[in-house]
């Protein structure tokens, strides 16, 4: 059974950096694109970021450029989100997510369609 498991969340205050992880289990995910999106309430997810297998290739959501930071340790299977500067409008549930369909891309898609396995989410919280 694949799983993918956030952790890191919590509550911070505006300025403050919190790192999100994302560890896969079940199947490997080395060679596949990796993302990162977020949801609130009555709102649609929406794209943060993401990550080609190798990382070398990027695309970030313009709200957070700058600002987050996505890397992956392959060997490890998780994806993870250094998010500095955080302002009180990033407050969300984070989700990770997979795009089991892509092997060995070089381009990272933004939309929510493109990822066939998501994670269950972790709150973080910013306040002003």
């Amino acid at each position: 059974q694949v799983q993918l498991v956030e952790s890191g969340g919590g509550l911070v205050q505006a300025g403050g950096s919190l790192r999100l992880s994302c560890a896969a289990s079940g199947r490997t995910f080395s060679r596949n694109n990796m993302g990162w999106f977020r949801q609130t309430p009555g709102k649609e997810r929406e794209f943060v970021v993401a990550a080609t297998w190798s990382g070398g290739s990027t695309s970030y959501a313009d709200s957070v450029k700058g600002r987050f930071t996505i890397s992956r340790d392959n060997a490890k299977n998780t994806v993870y989100l250094q998010m500095n500067n955080l302002k009180p409008e990033d407050t969300a549930v984070y989700y990770c997510a997979a795009d089991a369909k892509s092997f060995g891309s070089y381009t990272v898609p933004t939309e929510l369609t493109a990822y066939d396995y998501w994670g269950q989410g972790t709150q973080v919280t910013v306040s002003s």
